[in-house]
């Protein structure tokens, strides 16, 4: 599958168009594993706090912790599945997540929590970052942009539908059941890695010693091809977690919904991400990465600024929502095409390469979520503030990249 073009990937014969499906799905299960861990929660929260005997700004730090330990874990498992290979760390990390699952789960204590949390993290980062470097290894060029694209667009269902669930659960069963569903989907997902992938890194291993890694991080920060497209989506993806952070506060406090109406909003997210993805596929063979990427990181900033001038003219819910789909639709383009030009030219260091692109956006959301909850006290203008403010630090950052005429 390797170096395989989009269009060659058209013009496969069923059955092995059928397998490239497959490995996509896979790859997408696990690529979701931190989201759906996080995303599950939010409708809970306010029942976690009652049950803990904590507030509910405090048993957010759940996600905040969760966030911070996922960044940088990735920055260890990158070089180790250069020089081990992948299947070694992305079993590890599925063991992992899942005792961290079961700490959770019979958590009594917010402290409690909060460890089983660093767990879940320390092990869903793993799954995550190698999901990009396997990618890697099996696509390259205009076939890795559309397989990006494709997990992309099965990832949404995570963060999407996994509110609704995680409410669905916490009405019939309790907050700890979110625990045990997000336990038993990483063992069927072990499961199809090693039913339908297994190891993908069959080129050069890279030996694994600080100073290396150290080199080789610092050379691909200060690599423009990187750098450029790494730190845009980062700041897109601080963005999109400052959503997921403030819309509850928003959506329940500030205009009534329920949890399950909550669930209901970020389900429907999916069909637009879903479109974005669409979009994405179809801008970048037509006008190249660099254009298409400009033009998704404008549609964001203008969904970016209508949520600031909602929050500030005090809008309704029904502006505040068409808003918040416009940042995602800019967003579902600049994501998918940003991490295959940030990732595209260094095979030989995919794992590295990867998890430095997802430290930059597991960063780019921990910050996030902590301005939308602090910068000011009104959480819908809080987010207004962020999400343009990003869109726009992304927009002249990557005016810096030379233009490029292929995909990088």
């Amino acid at each position: 599958m390797t170096d395989r073009t989009a269009d060659a990937m058209a013009d496969t014969p069923p059955q092995e168009a059928s397998s490239t499906a497959l490995q996509i799905a896979v790859l997408a299960g696990l690529a979701s594993m931190g989201t759906l861990a996080t995303n599950i929660l939010l409708p809970s929260l306010p029942q976690m706090a009652v049950s803990l005997q904590v507030t509910t700004p405090a048993v957010t730090a759940s996600i905040t912790v969760f966030l911070l330990v996922f960044a940088l874990g990735q920055l260890l498992v990158g070089p180790i599945s250069d020089r081990y290979g992948r299947r070694m760390p992305v079993l590890a990390g599925f063991a992992v997540f899942i005792i961290g699952s079961i700490w959770c789960g019979v958590s009594t204590d917010l402290p409690s929590l909060l460890v089983g949390r660093a767990i879940q993290a320390a092990g869903a980062c793993s799954t995550s970052v190698l999901s990009r470097a396997i990618a890697r290894d099996l696509f390259s060029g205009a076939a890795l942009a559309r397989a990006l694209t494709l997990v992309m667009i099965a990832q949404a269902a995570a963060p999407g539908f996994s509110p609704l669930l995680g409410g669905g659960l916490d009405y019939f069963f309790g907050w700890r059941s979110e625990f045990v569903f997000v336990g038993a989907f990483a063992v069927l997902s072990a499961l199809s890695y090693v039913l339908v992938l297994g190891e993908t890194h069959n080129t050069t291993r890279i030996p694994l010693n600080p100073l290396a890694v150290s080199t080789t991080y610092l050379k691909l920060s200060v690599n423009r091809h990187f750098l450029i497209p790494a730190a845009t989506v980062g700041l897109i993806m601080g963005g999109l977690f400052s959503i997921f952070s403030a819309t509850p506060r928003i959506l329940i406090e500030g205009y009534g919904f329920t949890p399950i109406a909550l669930g209901l909003f970020f389900a429907g997210t999916v069909l637009v991400v879903f479109g974005s993805g669409m979009l994405a596929a179809r801008l970048a063979p037509r006008f190249g990465l660099d254009r298409a990427i400009r033009y998704g990181l404008l549609i964001a900033f203008i969904g970016g600024i209508a949520v600031f001038a909602t929050a500030y003219f005090h809008g309704n819910v029904v502006t505040f929502i068409a808003a918040t789909c416009v940042f995602l639709l800019g967003m579902g383009v600049v994501n998918p095409l940003g991490t295959a030009q940030a990732l595209s030219p260094f095979g030989t260091h995919a794992g590295a390469a990867s998890a430095l692109l997802g430290f930059w956006q597991m960063m780019g959301a921990a910050i996030g979520v902590s301005l939308s909850a602090t910068i000011v006290p009104q959480a819908a203008l809080a987010l207004g503030i962020v999400l343009g403010a990003a869109c726009l630090i992304a927009i002249v950052l990557y005016a810096m990249r030379q233009p490029t005429t292929a995909v990088s």
